[in-house]
């Protein structure tokens, strides 16, 4: 595992960052499991896991693109606030993607309302694309891997999502003073670094 975090010196004084490693899932909280399942698997193409039979509630476990999502049936559907408005401002999950004339073709397909924005930065130009789940909830799909992760403590940026962890670990051996690897090595260094990393570019 890489932590982002420490290898970048970010998160204060020594000693004071939790040992943490990558972002193992998210839970959603839902009017109907059934019904979010579906959209979760047809629209974002996550894949049921198994969950543990122990549980006394009912769920669902997901897993897809390095993450799990973990649904959560509502013991009271009806108290779960309706949200019609697609507000980017609102909580959300992010999504990298390929191609985004792809995902607002298939959206369309899907009859699923949704909004978009451009953000540009030092000429970088990220374009995104904001929907909603069945109870709500906000997904942005966007192709922010264009916009590079630059440290407000200081220091060269860092590539985007899908390499960040290939430069982190260039980081790590020329820090201890090892060499830089070749491009064919740098290549498999940086899908065995993505594997560890749980960082899906597709």
């Amino acid at each position: 595992m890489v932590n982002t975090a420490a290898s970048l010196g970010v998160g204060g004084r020594a000693g004071g960052v939790l040992p943490l490693a990558s972002l193992n899932h998210i839970s959603i909280v839902c009017r109907s499991v059934e019904e979010s399942l579906r959209f979760y698997t047809d629209v974002l193409g996550f894949v049921p896991i198994r969950r543990p039979g122990s549980f006394d509630f009912d769920g669902a476990w997901l897993f897809n693109y390095g993450i799990g999502i973990h649904l959560l049936q509502s013991e009271d559907p009806g108290s779960l606030p309706e949200k019609r408005e697609i507000n980017p401002k609102d909580n959300h999950i992010s999504f990298q993607c390929e191609s985004m004339a792809a995902v607002e073709r298939r959206l369309k397909e899907l009859g699923i309302p949704y909004v978009q924005r451009c953000v540009e930065e030092g000429g970088i130009n990220v374009d995104q694309i904001f929907f909603h789940d069945p109870d709500g909830f906000m997904i942005e799909i966007c192709n922010c891997d264009n916009l590079p992760v630059i440290p407000l403590a200081g220091g060269a940026p860092v590539l985007g999502a899908c390499k960040r962890a290939a430069a982190v670990k260039q980081h790590q051996q020329q820090h201890k003073g090892g060499a830089v690897p070749s491009a064919p090595a740098a290549a498999a260094q940086a899908i065995r670094v993505a594997e560890e990393a749980h960082i899906s570019c597709a």
